[in-house]
């Protein structure tokens, strides 16, 4: 029996969360919509209309809700695809990024307006190399990118 996740990310959209997730789904691999749950005659929104999903992004249980206009996403709080490669980096940052607004060290925002990093595991440990002065050429050369270039910041902790 699979252990139930802990700790899920609970995403707030005004009405848009069937549309949020149908494109989160269509870009990560081993997704899918899980429960979704309709508005009552005593739910505040329209009878019939969405009010929560679940859903999975590469066996990552998530929540969406349509809470209304109340509230709305800020980079206080962002979702990091960890990737392995270039091309997964250039994949996700191209799919994500598609009618939102790309930003610096591989963060973005979606069309939702929900922010992304977009990034590889090897930058982190090379950001906190003992080596502070590798560490922080790996650093400097992050700062200049706005999606992270793995090359760029290898090459510039091996000079």
């Amino acid at each position: 029996m699979k252990a139930m996740q802990k700790i899920t990310p609970f995403l707030w959209f005004d009405d848009n969360a069937e549309e949020a997730v149908n494109f989160y789904t269509s870009i990560f691999k081993d997704s899918k919509i899980g429960t979704i749950t309709r508005n009552t005659d005593a739910a505040p929104g329209p009878k019939g209309a969405v009010l929560v999903i679940t859903f999975e992004l590469n066996g990552q249980k998530l929540y969406a809700m349509n809470g209304g206009p109340a509230f709305k996403f800020n980079e206080a709080i962002s979702l990091f695809v960890n990737c392995d490669t270039q091309d997964e980096i250039d994949y996700y940052w191209e799919k994500l990024s598609a009618g939102g607004e790309k930003s610096q060290c591989g963060w973005l925002k979606d069309k939702f307006g929900l922010s992304w990093q977009v990034a590889p595991a090897l930058l982190i440990k090379l950001l906190s190399d003992k080596d502070e002065t590798k560490a922080g050429k790996v650093m400097q050369a992050m700062m200049k990118m706005s999606k992270i270039d793995i090359k760029s910041f290898q090459d510039a902790y091996n000079s």
